[in-house]
């Protein structure tokens, strides 16, 4: 059993991967560094070309009217964000802080059943441009776009800037 996590104290981080990112140890880890993540209801995880892609339980995010609740699928955009960046940091061999600069929604359709939320860079040359900011700089951020399907129905639509603070 894991410490409860004490305000003003860091977490401490989840060594460098050697290989390829074992996509459950980092969601065990995330949730003992951000307490709230495990009631999100976070079934799956999986990365490919570029994607960032979670599978959730819709109980968890219940609202009065037993559809999505605008406040929770907001959290998890943003959330999602966080460890997009911070998984393409852990894959560059980078050790860096990410906070989200910035953050928007686009509620289209209820959600009514399990989802999934689709998270990639906004535009293609992201990943890339902020490979340059930080090799330059030593920070830099990136702007995401997620998309919360039930089905083939888009819900939701989110993009979000996120900043990679300079090792201090």
């Amino acid at each position: 059993m894991s410490q409860q996590r004490q305000p003003g104290i860091p977490h401490p981080r989840l060594p460098l991967p050697e290989g390829e990112e074992d996509l459950a140890a980092f969601q065990n880890w995330l949730e003992e560094a951000i307490p709230t993540v495990g009631a999100l209801g976070i079934t799956h995880m999986g990365q490919a070309n570029g994607a960032l892609t979670w599978q959730l339980a819709l109980t968890p995010s219940l609202n009065d009217k037993g559809t999505g609740f605008g406040g929770a699928l907001a959290a998890q955009t943003t959330l999602q964000g966080w460890c997009w960046v911070t998984l393409w940091l852990r894959q560059q061999g980078r050790a860096q802080d990410v906070v989200v600069a910035e953050a928007n929604q686009r509620f289209l359709a209820p959600v009514t059943s399990d989802y999934r939320i689709i998270c990639t860079p906004s535009h293609p040359d992201g990943a890339s441009q902020l490979a340059a900011k930080l090799s330059e700089r030593g920070k830099g951020s990136i702007e995401l776009t997620h998309r919360l399907y039930c089905g083939d129905s888009l819900c939701l639509e989110a993009t979000g800037r996120y900043a990679v603070l300079p090792n201090t």
